[in-house]
């Protein structure tokens, strides 16, 4: 199959958001992907795996880490999830996405093997997907694999790997739908990709959560505040300026290439689980290195200038408050602001907007993410408007920018926000080739 058969047939299979968007609830079952898995030889098998799980910076931390891999010389690839503009940048080898031949040679693959599952055990859209990067992975062959859960962890696809190192990035609600109505639930989930005998680096601090990581029998726990911690992190030109302390070392005057605070503890995640598979700590150059080239796109990503346009993914409340307090720390609380934000069906609105302080945006521009779930646009204007904020609607994403960068002065910020859909979106009209004019028309 030529790259549109192949995704024309993947897009063929069960997605997660469109069982989201029906309300079929029910969850994965993780005997179809191992099964998936023996039809190919295991290629999960074939390198050590670094897995990581989390509600919120997921991404940012497999990307550091990778980029501390290849510091260190290693062929790595990683796999992530969701991709903003492309599918091909979920399968990265040296943080290159797939190309178009090998992610359509590898699929192709695939459906020649799900004949031999039946029909009670075809695939869905994901569980192809992470077949897909830990086939890539194995005839490459890499030398380690960082790779991201999709959601939760216990039942996900990917956990059909046995990672030598667990990361924990934290514990917060969102996908109540799947992983339960609290946090312990949650985070139950999420333990289940710390497998017996492995190293775990546990960023959520909560005592009260602590013993649902303990019990799935880690040889070692990394705990932070307790084994690793931020002891600096202050604002710099273009990023952060950090000390962090490790389980093994110290580490001074890093410069990361990153915006936001919590930026911090994502590199240090990264930095924590490196120790711990290669043994020791690490050459502080090599770290540096990272840390200076390490990038998180659509991530607080700042992609224009007069106006300063930042694109930042916040999907759930948590990642919401920490996205607000960023722009505020880094670019001025006080700076005049336009926001523009669309969300996922299942979000409160009012809650959400609230935790990115909309009521500090001279006006709301809302739209609907290109997504199956997406939140009305009306629905999102009308929880503006109730918090007082200036609220207009628009039909999709590019609209919606046209909108805002139409009335943004050279001096203000336009915020791009509340699901990495929408950001995905605006960074494909905004980085790629259309490019913008002076007016912030698109060209």
């Amino acid at each position: 199959m030529n790259l549109g058969d192949a995704l024309a047939w993947l897009d063929r299979h069960q997605d997660l958001e469109r069982i989201l968007a029906d309300r079929r609830l029910q969850a994965p079952d993780p005997g179809r992907m191992r099964r998936l898995a023996l039809l190919m030889g295991d290629p999960q098998n074939s390198q050590p795996v670094v897995h990581l799980t989390g509600t919120n910076g997921k991404t940012s931390t497999a990307r550091a880490l990778s980029q501390l891999f290849i510091s260190m010389g290693l062929k790595v690839g990683t796999f992530t999830s969701p991709h903003l503009e492309r599918i091909n940048e979920r399968i990265m080898v040296g943080l290159e996405p797939i190309s178009d031949e090998d992610l359509a040679e590898v699929l192709t693959d695939l459906a020649g093997l799900e004949a031999l599952m039946g029909e009670a055990g075809r695939p869905t859209w994901f569980e192809l997907l992470t077949a897909a990067a830990f086939r890539y992975f194995a005839d490459r062959p890499v030398d380690v694999a960082v790779v991201e859960v999709g959601m939760g962890g216990r039942w996900d696809a990917t956990n059909v790997a046995d990672g030598v190192v667990s990361i924990i990035t934290n514990v917060a609600l969102d996908h109540t739908e799947l992983l339960g109505p609290t946090r312990q639930h949650i985070a139950a989930e999420k333990a289940g990709i710390v497998k017996p005998g492995a190293t775990l680096v546990l960023s959520e601090t909560d005592p009260g959560l602590y013993d649902i990581f303990a019990t799935e029998g880690p040889e070692t726990i990394y705990l932070a505040g307790r084994d690793f911690g931020v002891e600096s992190n202050v604002v710099a030109v273009g990023g952060r300026m950090l000390d962090l302390r490790t389980p093994g070392e110290r580490y001074e005057g890093l410069y990361l290439n990153l915006h936001g605070s919590y930026q911090a503890d994502n590199f240090l995640d990264a930095l924590v689980a490196a120790e711990a598979f290669f043994g020791g700590p690490l050459d502080h150059e090599i770290v540096a290195e990272a840390a200076a080239t390490t990038s998180s796109p659509g991530r607080l990503e700042v992609v224009a200038q007069r106006p300063v346009v930042v694109l930042d993914g916040a999907k759930n409340v948590a990642g919401a408050r920490a996205s607000a307090a960023a722009v505020s720390e880094e670019f001025g609380a006080e700076r005049s602001r336009l926001m523009v934000a669309g969300m996922l069906g299942g979000k409160d609105p009012v809650e959400m907007l609230t935790a990115l302080d909309a009521t500090k945006a001279r006006l709301v521009v809302t739209c609907p993410p290109p997504s199956p779930r997406a939140q009305s646009a009306e629905d999102l204007a009308a929880a503006a408007r109730s918090l007082g904020c200036r609220a207009i609607v628009a039909g999709s994403v590019v609209e919606a920018l046209e909108v805002a960068l139409g009335e943004a002065q050279p001096d203000e910020l336009v915020l791009v926000t509340g699901s990495l859909y929408v950001v995905g979106a605006a960074r494909a009209l905004l980085t790629g080739a259309a490019g913008l004019e002076p007016s912030g028309r698109f060209t």
